[in-house]
C-alpha cells in the first residue's frame, strides 16, 4: 500500500469520507455530526493521509490537535472491498508514528459501539479508555479511546 499526505479536501479523500459517513448512515442513522474544518488537517497543526492499492484510494485517517500535546484521531476508514487486509492497521501505525513526529505525547478518539470491528482495532493496538470530549462527550453509544505515544517516538526505548 501506498500512503499520500494530502489535503482533507483532495477529491480522494473527499470520496472516502462521504463513503465513511454513509456507514456512519447506516449504523447510526446520522453522519458524524462533530465540527470538523479542513484547515485542522493541514500540517503542522494536522495531518491527513489516504493510502492506495493498484492506484484506488481505499483507506484513510487523519489526526488534529487536540488540547496540549494530543493528537484527535478523525475519518479512519477502509473500503469494503479492501478489508481484512490489514490496511487500518498499517495505516494507524502511519498515523501514530506521524503525530509523535509531530511532537504529540497521545492519541485520542472516539468511536461508537455499533464499530466493534474499529473497537476491536483499536484495543488490539493498545488503546484504553479515556476521558469523554468534544461533540459526542454525552453520548451513550460513544467510546473514548487515548494511546500514549512515547514507544511510537522512540521505538528504540521499548
Amino acid at each position: 500500500m501506498r500512503i499520500d499526505v494530502l489535503p482533507y479536501d483532495h477529491p480522494d479523500a473527499v470520496t472516502l469520507i462521504a463513503e465513511v459517513q454513509q456507514e456512519y448512515v447506516v449504523r447510526y442513522g446520522a453522519p458524524d455530526r462533530a465540527p470538523v474544518d479542513p484547515a485542522e488537517f493541514a500540517p503542522p497543526e494536522g495531518l491527513f493521509l489516504v493510502g492506495y492499492l493498484d492506484g484506488a484510494p481505499v483507506v484513510c485517517g487523519g489526526w488534529r490537535v487536540h488540547g496540549d500535546g494530543d493528537a484527535e484521531l478523525k475519518r479512519m476508514y477502509v473500503t469494503p472491498a479492501a478489508r481484512g487486509r490489514g490496511l487500518a492497521r498499517s495505516m494507524l501505525a502511519e498515523l501514530e508514528r506521524t503525530a509523535a513526529l509531530a511532537g504529540h505525547r497521545r492519541l485520542v478518539l472516539e468511536t461508537g459501539l455499533r464499530q466493534p470491528e474499529a473497537i476491536a482495532l483499536y484495543r488490539s493496538s493498545g488503546y484504553t479508555e479515556a476521558p469523554r470530549f468534544g461533540h459526542y462527550a454525552d453520548e451513550p453509544l460513544s467510546v473514548h479511546l487515548g494511546k500514549p505515544l512515547e514507544e511510537v517516538a522512540c521505538p528504540s526505548t521499548r
